[in-house]
């Protein structure tokens, strides 16, 4: 499947943002990309256009492609809570993120990768699909031939986050994923209700 894998400082530079994590580069010029970026005179954006940018910095923060996302849209949408906190409750459940969230892997991207690549496992499973939604309880491990990977325990031993919602344990090198986290225990700076108000146009 198709995604983007060009230059993340230039995404992070059109929404303002270091979106991707730490980026150097993004903190020398954090202006938008192109020949006007730094220009403070750009136009007013339309209401249109702010919610498809709000939209846009949802996908690519959580590595979702538009068929995946407009499907989380529809899930969250007939479901009994606030649309657009549902939405986000269901990209930080993704396997891959909550890879990420866990301090396996610095950043999703790689999160996906090692799930692709069968170093993850889910209640003792081995589980390589990066979208696998995850329900509270569940367990997600490193497989045991791929406990001494150099990138899995650098990033570990590198990892300072703590959730709320998630536990490590690191003599077993598996997390158990707890509970659906509020999104006041989400960190992610995106404006849900944008997203809900462009989707339901």
């Amino acid at each position: 499947m198709a995604r983007y894998t060009g230059p993340k400082t230039k995404i992070a530079r059109k929404f303002g943002e270091a979106i991707f994590g730490e980026d150097k580069s993004f903190e020398k010029k954090n202006y938008p990309p192109g020949q006007h970026g730094n220009n403070r005179r750009r136009g007013k954006k339309s209401e249109y256009a702010i919610q498809l940018m709000e939209k846009q910095k949802a996908k690519y923060s959580y590595g979702i492609l538009e068929k995946q996302f407009r499907n989380l849209f529809a899930k969250a949408n007939s479901s009994k809570g606030v649309t657009g906190e549902v939405l986000l409750q269901l990209c930080e459940s993704r396997l891959d993120n909550v890879v990420y969230r866990m301090g396996v892997s610095n950043s999703r991207r790689g999160a996906r990768q090692l799930v692709s690549h069968r170093h993850i496992t889910v209640n003792g499973n081995l589980v390589n699909i990066p979208s696998y939604s995850l329900k509270p309880g569940d367990v997600v491990g490193v497989r045991e031939k791929s406990k001494s990977l150099s990138a899995i325990q650098d990033s570990l031993a590198a990892n300072s986050r703590v959730y709320e919602w998630i536990t490590w344990n690191t003599e077993k090198s598996e997390g158990t994923y707890v509970s659906i986290p509020e999104r006041v225990q989400i960190p992610e700076n995106i404006k849900e209700q944008l997203i809900v108000e462009l989707y339901s146009k």
